[in-house]
């Protein structure tokens, strides 16, 4: 039995608009995490959209010193492969600002996916629930690295952290943070941009079982979205 997904949509001009608004969200998120429980705990995700929040955060003021940066999937390439989101959200934002190296968790994917899905379940095991899940809607549906026609690991009993094979898009091998987990959290934000997008939106809205449907925390999911992706 599938939980039901509560879905917030905010249709926003266009992507500068969209980034600003989230921007600033994120910044009230983590004030009021920090005041409420002394930490805000994120979970990035890679894409164009996400870099260009994460260069606005990069001049946001907030004490820095009390995030807690996590990552929803990685691609199982080397640590300094321009196509690893770990490198991409360290070279826009994370080196720029004063957050503490031992708060920020890459997902270790060059050990391969089965090793890194382990070594990123152990890391999470000990973790509560995120404060901010961010996430991309591909054009397949897919979000992380849980594709259609996958294992999106929605059990409670399934790995937090699942290895990730024979993914449509190259390349092949990844780590994914399970549906599931991600699940657990008090805010999850989803972005889409781009016409590209039109299809999967409307699936989405639609009813289909997509993996980014498999996303259910309490709190339902607020969806980021532009003109030309909604129709």
């Amino acid at each position: 039995m599938h939980m039901s997904q509560s879905v917030r949509w905010h249709l926003y001009p266009d992507t500068g608009e969209l980034v600003e608004r989230a921007a600033a969200a994120i910044r009230r998120m983590a004030e009021h995490a920090i005041l409420a429980r002394g930490e805000f705990t994120i979970v990035l995700a890679g894409g164009t959209t996400p870099k260009a929040l994460y260069e606005k955060l990069a001049v946001a003021e907030t004490d820095w010193s009390r995030w807690t940066v996590f990552f929803g999937d990685e691609r199982c390439l080397p640590p300094d492969d321009p196509e690893r989101n770990s490198l991409m959200a360290r070279c826009v934002w994370l080196e720029h600002v004063p957050l503490r190296p031992e708060r920020v968790f890459p997902i270790p994917a060059e050990l391969g996916p089965d090793a890194a899905a382990l070594a990123y379940g152990e890391t999470l095991k000990h973790v509560g629930s995120f404060d901010l899940v961010l996430l991309g809607l591909g054009e397949d549906g897919h979000t992380a690295s849980l594709f259609p026609g996958q294992d999106w690991g929605e059990g409670l009993e399934d790995a937090m952290a699942l290895a990730v094979y024979g993914a449509p898009k190259p390349p092949p091998e990844r780590v994914s943070v399970s549906a599931n987990r991600l699940s657990h959290a008090r805010e999850v934000m989803v972005f889409v941009s781009g016409a590209g997008k039109a299809d999967a939106v409307a699936a989405w809205r639609a009813g289909q079982r997509l993996p980014i449907a498999a996303i259910v925390p309490d709190t339902g999911v607020d969806v980021l979205v532009t003109p030309e992706a909604w129709r």
